[in-house]
C-alpha cells in the first residue's frame, strides 16, 4: 500500500494507524474477556511487563550517552527509596534534561 507524501496522506496514514491500534486494543479486551486468566497465566502476564522494560532500558544502559546513564540511576534511586513510578521517571527525565543543559554550556 502506497500513500501519496501529501498532508493527505499524512492524516490518511495517522486514521489508519489509529483504527487499527484502536481494534488491537478492543479485540484483546474482547478476547480476554472470554478466556479465564489463571495463576500460572497471571505470572505470565506480570512477568512479561518486567521483561519488556528491561529490554527498552537495556541498550540505554549499554550504548546511552552519560545524560542516559545518569538518567537510570537518578530513577533507580528514586524508585528504591520512595517506590513511586511516576515520582521515578520524572527524576529521570529531569536529570537527562539538566545533565544535557549542564554539559552544553
Amino acid at each position: 500500500m502506497n500513500l501519496p507524501v501529501t498532508p493527505a496522506g499524512a492524516l490518511a496514514a495517522i486514521v489508519i494507524m489509529a483504527l487499527v491500534t484502536y481494534l488491537t486494543r478492543a479485540g484483546g479486551v474482547l478476547v480476554m474477556s472470554r478466556i479465564p486468566i489463571g495463576p500460572k497465566v497471571e505470572r505470565f502476564i506480570n512477568a512479561m511487563a518486567g521483561s519488556v522494560l528491561v529490554a527498552v532500558i537495556t541498550p540505554m544502559a549499554v550504548h546511552g550517552d552519560s545524560a542516559a546513564r545518569l538518567a537510570l540511576l537518578a530513577t533507580l534511586i528514586v524508585m528504591l527509596v520512595i517506590r513511586k513510578p511516576l515520582a521515578a521517571i520524572a527524576a529521570g527525565i529531569i536529570t537527562a534534561a539538566l545533565w544535557r543543559w549542564w554539559i552544553s554550556l
